[in-house]
């Protein structure tokens, strides 16, 4: 736990400021906050990976979804719990340097106050893992749900694909056909991982017990039920973003993006 936690404290904030660097050196034309916007959603690319990686591993080693167990469903627990307090500060720190000509040069608790005003929903998102679904999984949750735990790390796939849509629109390629299969992928991935997901993982507990789905609800602790519409809930949210920017994409034409 201790090593985990201290090698993933390290390794977030380090890989951040070598993208920063690396930046700096292969693109020296590039402002500080095109490299620092650029820097963080690749970072978020790759906890992404690793997250979805961990999940694929667990679920494939745990056939009896209730009672097996599997190192990774514990042990990546330890790697989102520094990366979620990493990316709420990034995402401060990005926020603030895209505002910096509207909000004051240096710091201030207008800037953070600003960040909360604009970010708040995944702020709340990210502490609710930390503050809730952290102790659930740890110890809450006994010895039972590996598989469960591996299915919400999958839900991570969509992210490089979002992350990649960003950094196309940053180097302004958002009318390029890359942007628009990526946009097919973020949109199929997100559902599938972020929506479907969860009535997945209630179809394999009713599988898995030989009951009706619709009594799955009515089997198991009300927590997790109530974590798990907790969880749906923003995906829901964001989802419809999702497809407002999609349909604004494929059904407008480049001349009309551009005016």
């Amino acid at each position: 736990m201790w090593q985990t936690l201290a090698i993933a404290s390290v390794f977030f904030p380090g890989l951040f400021a070598l993208s920063v660097r690396s930046l700096g050196w292969a693109a020296p034309a590039w402002s500080l906050k095109d490299r620092i916007l650029l820097s963080s959603r690749m970072v978020s690319s790759v906890q992404a990976t690793m997250a979805t990686v961990s999940g694929i591993i667990v679920v494939l080693n745990c056939k009896d979804v209730v009672h097996d167990r599997y190192w990774l469903a514990v042990e990546y627990v330890w790697v989102i719990v520094p990366y979620m307090i990493y990316d709420i500060y990034i995402m401060y720190f990005c926020h603030w340097h895209k505002s910096k000509d509207t909000l004051e040069k240096k710091h201030s608790l207008a800037s953070v106050r600003s960040f909360l005003e604009k970010d708040r929903l995944m702020v709340t998102h990210h502490l609710f893992i930390l503050v809730i679904l952290t102790p659930v999984a740890q110890y809450f949750r006994g010895e039972l749900g590996d598989f469960f735990v591996g299915c919400i790390f999958v839900a991570e796939l969509s992210t490089p694909f979002v992350s990649l849509g960003k950094i196309l629109m940053q180097l302004k390629m958002q009318d390029t056909l890359l942007h628009k299969v990526n946009g097919i992928l973020i949109l199929v991935t997100f559902f599938l991982c972020r929506i479907v997901l969860f009535p997945f993982m209630y179809w394999a507990y009713a599988r898995h017990m030989g009951i009706p789905i619709y009594m799955v609800p009515f089997h198991i602790p009300m927590h997790c039920n109530v974590a798990n519409a907790s969880l749906i809930a923003p995906q829901l949210y964001w989802f419809v973003l999702i497809c407002r920017k999609a349909v604004r994409l494929y059904s407008s034409s480049p001349s009309a993006k551009n005016r």
